[in-house]
C-alpha cells in the first residue's frame, strides 16, 4: 500500500510544516497615530520568523512597536512616521510624499493593512512614477505594481543583505534555517522517488511515466504537476 505523498503530508496541518509563529517577537506593522509622529529605536532584535533583523521602537505616543531596520540606522537613531514626516531614510510616510526615484520597502497593499510585501532582508522597491491617485512602483522581481498614493512605506534598503552571501556549508543548518519558518526541505523531485511515494516515482529512471497534467477530477494523491492548468506550453 503507498504511502502518503509529500503534497498530502503538508496538508494535514501538523506541527510538522506549520511556521512556528509562537518563536516571532511580534508583528512587524505600522503604527497607526498623528500627521508627524517621531520613535526612536531602543532595541535591535533576532526574530526567527524573520530574515532581516528588527527595531524596536518607542513613539512619542507612548506606543511601542517593531519595524524593520533600515540599513544604516543603528540603536538610538529617531524615525518619524506619518504624512509630515520627511523623506529621509528609515522614516515612514506615504507614497504619495515619497520622491520618484527613491527606493522603499516594507510596503502596504492596502492602506492600513501595515505592510505586506519587499520585507526580505537586502531588498528593496523603487518608486517609478505618479498618477492620480496611484504610485507606480518597481518590486525586486522587476513587476510593476500600482498602488494606492497612501499606502505607507519606509524609505531605504532593508538590513541585512549580506545574508545569502555566506554559504550554508552543512545540510544540517539548512534544515533548522528551514524548520524555524515552516518551509518545506529538502526539495526531492517527484521523478526521483518510488513509486509507493509518488505518481512520477517509478523504475523507469527520471521520466515521469504520464501526462504531467493532471486531471481536474483526479484524487489527491494523484493531483501532481499542472493541476488543471489554463494552458500549457511555451507561449508563442
Amino acid at each position: 500500500m503507498g504511502t502518503r505523498i509529500i503534497s498530502q503530508r503538508r496538508g494535514r496541518g501538523t506541527i510538522t510544516y506549520r511556521s512556528h509563529s509562537f518563536k516571532s517577537k511580534g508583528a512587524v506593522k505600522y503604527v497607526k497615530g498623528d500627521e508627524k509622529l517621531t520613535g526612536k529605536i531602543v532595541d535591535l532584535l533576532h526574530s526567527p520568523g524573520h530574515s532581516a533583523p528588527l527595531a524596536k521602537i518607542k513613539y512619542s505616543n507612548g506606543k511601542d512597536g517593531l519595524l524593520f531596520v533600515a540599513e544604516g540606522l543603528s540603536v538610538g537613531n529617531e524615525i518619524m512616521v506619518g504624512v509630515n514626516a520627511e523623506p529621509v531614510k528609515g522614516n515612514v510616510l506615504p507614497l504619495a510624499k515619497v520622491p520618484a526615484g527613491s527606493t522603499v520597502f516594507n510596503l502596504e497593499i492596502q492602506p492600513g493593512d501595515g505592510g505586506k510585501i519587499v520585507r526580505s532582508s537586502g531588498t528593496f522597491a523603487k518608486v517609478v512614477s505618479k498618477l492620480e491617485g496611484k504610485v507606480v512602483v518597481l518590486l525586486p522581481s522587476k513587476k510593476q505594481k500600482i498602488l494606492n498614493e497612501n499606502c505607507l512605506a519606509t524609505l531605504g534598503v532593508v538590513a541585512g543583505g549580506g545574508r545569502l552571501e555566506k554559504p550554508i556549508l552543512k545540510g544540517g543548518k539548512r534544515h533548522y534555517a528551514m524548520r524555524a519558518r515552516g518551509r518545506l526541505y529538502p526539495h526531492v523531485s517527484g521523478v526521483a522517488m518510488n513509486p509507493v511515494d509518488h505518481p512520477f516515482g517509478s523504475g523507469r529512471g527520471r521520466n515521469m511515466g504520464k501526462n504531467k497534467t493532471a486531471p481536474r477530477f483526479a484524487p489527491a494523491g494523484r493531483k501532481v504537476g499542472q493541476v488543471a492548468p489554463k494552458r500549457t506550453g511555451r507561449k508563442k
